[in-house]
């Protein structure tokens, strides 16, 4: 075979039902469109879930992490540690306020951040001097301000230890944002992920554990941080603002109506969604952990439950994952590489001048992970189509 055959497997799709399609055909009957009953009730939806005084809707994960970052004041200069093996949004919510995101590089088993290190950054961080300028981007470390906070990323669905990155915030007084946008349902110590800083956001692209098309929730416990985010999703309008009055600067990151309705179905269904990706995660476990010179996903033991987004697997080092990407496409079988490091996307290297080789585990991590068909739809069949591939391909190599 030399060229791709059409994906006989999808790369992800949603899990909907006729409750999901009659909740949007109802709001398209009504005049309320936008800013109504559907949006509250699905912010209400994760106020009971979470156990979280606040719940904020909004448009994308990428609008909510922006909203955090500006309600709890992080701004021009300010030094946040954060991850560079992510989706690229957690570090634009940085930019966007002129912020300076402050990679530290992550634990090779989960993926999250590595706790020792952001330990270490952050007591070289506040002493400054020569201690300081090793964690500083290589261009623009003379504008560097003070350490205000840190934004953790949830990982592929498994939580950050998130107890030792909060002593660390509470010892040196930093803000803690939680990126859970993969890690709806997901469990740290019996706590559920999302609640344990100051701020978390959950997010609901096609992909995530439910949907809303576009979409996302913002939590926190913060009264006057959940006031601004609720204004500035909304042009600025504080309360009491009249349709054209705008107290501060804001953004349109309004969340629809149509897209709340399908959310709340998808709430209602979440321990059903996600109990069909946990056995697909099974299916994919059972049969590729016999497969040489590929590793399959390492769960924590600090995870109490892991919420699946996406199944990942890594190659062994030395083998050409473009190629084997290529022969399993012969197949019907589409991969895609998971994450690129952050650091590395042309925009960061041109602003602050980052090379290959500053965070290696990331960039490892980066060279070798390859996301499979996943969802929660996928069939046991599908599955094992897709580890046939793999395993024909692998005997290759």
């Amino acid at each position: 075979m030399n060229k791709p055959i059409p994906p006989i497997v999808p790369m992800s799709s949603p899990d909907l039902t006729d409750a999901e399609r009659q909740a949007v055909l109802a709001v398209l009957n009504t005049p309320s469109l936008s800013i109504g009953p559907q949006v509250q009730a699905f912010e209400a939806a994760f106020q009971a879930y979470t156990g979280s005084r606040h719940a904020i809707a909004v448009n994308s994960g990428t609008a909510g992490l922006h909203l955090c970052v500006r309600a709890f004041g992080l701004g021009e200069n300010d030094l946040v540690i954060t991850t560079p093996f992510s989706f690229v949004a957690s570090s634009n919510s940085l930019l966007f306020e002129r912020a300076i995101p402050v990679f530290v590089d992550i634990d090779p088993l989960t993926g999250n951040l590595d706790v020792q290190q952001v330990a270490q950054a952050a007591a070289d961080l506040k002493a400054g001097g020569a201690a300081a300028k090793r964690w500083l981007p290589p261009k623009g470390a003379e504008k560097a301000g003070e350490l205000k906070g840190i934004l953790a990323v949830d990982v592929f669905g498994q939580p950050a230890d998130m107890d030792a990155l909060n002593a660390v915030a509470r010892q040196y007084n930093l803000v803690m944002i939680e990126d859970s946008c993969e890690a709806l349902g997901a469990t740290y110590k019996g706590r559920k992920a999302g609640t344990l800083g100051d701020c978390g956001v959950f997010a609901f692209y096609p992909n995530k554990q439910i949907t809303t098309g576009e979409g996302a929730i913002i939590v926190t416990n913060d009264d006057r941080a959940a006031d601004r985010m609720r204004a500035y999703r909304n042009q600025g309008r504080a309360p009491g603002d009249t349709w054209l009055s705008h107290t501060y600067l804001g953004y349109n990151y309004r969340l629809d109506e149509m897209s709340s309705a399908l959310g709340l179905v998808q709430m209602q269904r979440l321990e059903e969604l996600m109990q069909k990706r946990d056995q697909v995660a099974a299916w994919y476990g059972e049969r590729l952990s016999a497969i040489p010179n590929l590793e399959t996903p390492y769960l924590d033991g600090n995870t109490t439950c892991y919420s699946w987004f996406v199944y990942v697997v890594r190659l062994a080092a030395g083998l050409n994952r473009e190629d084997f990407a290529e022969r399993l496409a012969q197949y019907g079988i589409p991969v895609r590489p998971y994450f690129a490091p952050i650091h590395l996307h042309p925009f960061m290297v041109e602003q602050f001048g980052y090379h290959i080789g500053d965070y290696p585990v990331t960039e490892d991590l980066g060279a070798r992970g390859m996301a499979l068909p996943f969802s929660g739809v996928m069939t046991e069949s599908q599955v094992d189509q897709v580890v046939n591939a793999i395993r024909m391909v692998m005997a290759d190599f």
